[in-house]
């Protein structure tokens, strides 16, 4: 009875649901709460930060002499942060690069700050898939974070192999062939 109605005050937003069914490790049970807690009207954010921030999924602020500090994330909708947090888990078991964020996150983390992580990734795509008509979610790869930070990646292994007392000298895999 009560999913009854629920379909029904959904059919005028069918097609923002199948769009948003295409985010991995959310189903439609999960944007239902969503919808109804955010809405559709995306003007009412004018970004996905004050979003984050409304939804209570941006950490507090905690700092001491320059340096952020480790912190609670802030009060928000329980409701909002029940349907996304075991989505968040159930991206995490997935291959695609929401996977590769929980993965990463919950080695240095643990799983619970792992998951919230990546609710908040998940409400960051909800935004803007619901922002722009016709948009569905696009898996940037499992690498996507590797291939951005490419050379801070490389700085911080060199620095790590001097630290230990090597002499590093790069070159591109294609010269040294």
């Amino acid at each position: 009875m009560l999913s009854e109605e629920i379909a029904t005050r959904l059919e005028d937003l069918e097609d923002a649901l199948t769009r948003l069914d295409t985010i991995p490790g959310v189903e439609r049970r999960t944007v239902e709460p969503m919808i109804a807690y955010t809405g559709t009207d995306r003007q009412r954010f004018a970004s996905s930060g004050h979003l984050m921030s409304w939804a209570g999924f941006s950490p507090g602020p905690h700092e001491s002499a320059g340096k952020a500090q480790p912190t609670r994330t802030r009060k928000g909708s329980k409701a909002l942060r029940a349907a996304l947090i075991p989505s968040g888990h159930a991206a995490g078991k997935t291959q695609p690069d929401l996977g590769a964020v929980y993965r990463r996150l919950a080695a240095r983390r643990g799983q619970q700050r792992a998951a919230v992580a990546v609710g908040r990734h998940i409400l960051i795509a909800v935004y803007h898939i619901l922002r722009q008509p016709g948009v569905v979610y696009q898996d940037l790869g499992a690498n996507d974070f590797e291939e951005r930070d490419k050379q801070a990646i490389i700085r911080r292994e060199v620095r790590r192999l001097e630290a230990l007392g090597y002499r590093v000298a790069l070159e591109p895999a294609s010269e040294a062939s």
